[in-house]
C-alpha cells in the first residue's frame, strides 16, 4: 500500500462561492444586526414614554428590572449579529485577498 503525499504544487484555489457566501451571510448578519438595534431604539423610547404609576416601590423596582431586562437582551441580540457580521465580512477579504494573492498551480 502506497501512502500518497499531497504536494504543494496540488493546493486548490479558494472557490469563489465561499467568498460569496461570506458576503452574503455578513449582509444577512449586519441586517438583522441593525434591524435588532432600531428594536431597541423603538423599545426604549416606548418604555420612556410610559412610565410604571405606582405608589409601591417593589412594584416600581420589578418594572424597572423588567424593563432594563428586555432591552439588554434585544441589545445584546444585536451586539452579537454585528460582531459576526463584522467577522463573515473580514473572513470574505481575507479569503478574497488570498485567491488574489495565490500563485497558479503548473
Amino acid at each position: 500500500m502506497s501512502e500518497e503525499t499531497p504536494s504543494q504544487n496540488d493546493t486548490a484555489t479558494i472557490p469563489l462561492g465561499k467568498i460569496l457566501k461570506c458576503f452574503s451571510g455578513a449582509f444577512m448578519a449586519g441586517t438583522i444586526a441593525w434591524l435588532a438595534y432600531r428594536l431597541t431604539a423603538a423599545i426604549a423610547a416606548t418604555f420612556a414614554a410610559k412610565p410604571v404609576l405606582s405608589d409601591n416601590p417593589a412594584v416600581v423596582n420589578i418594572a424597572s428590572a423588567v424593563r432594563t431586562l428586555v432591552v439588554g437582551m434585544v441589545a445584546l441580540g444585536a451586539g452579537v449579529f454585528g460582531i459576526a457580521g463584522l467577522g463573515l465580512f473580514l473572513l470574505g477579504l481575507q479569503l478574497a485577498f488570498q485567491r488574489m494573492t495565490q500563485k497558479p498551480v503548473g
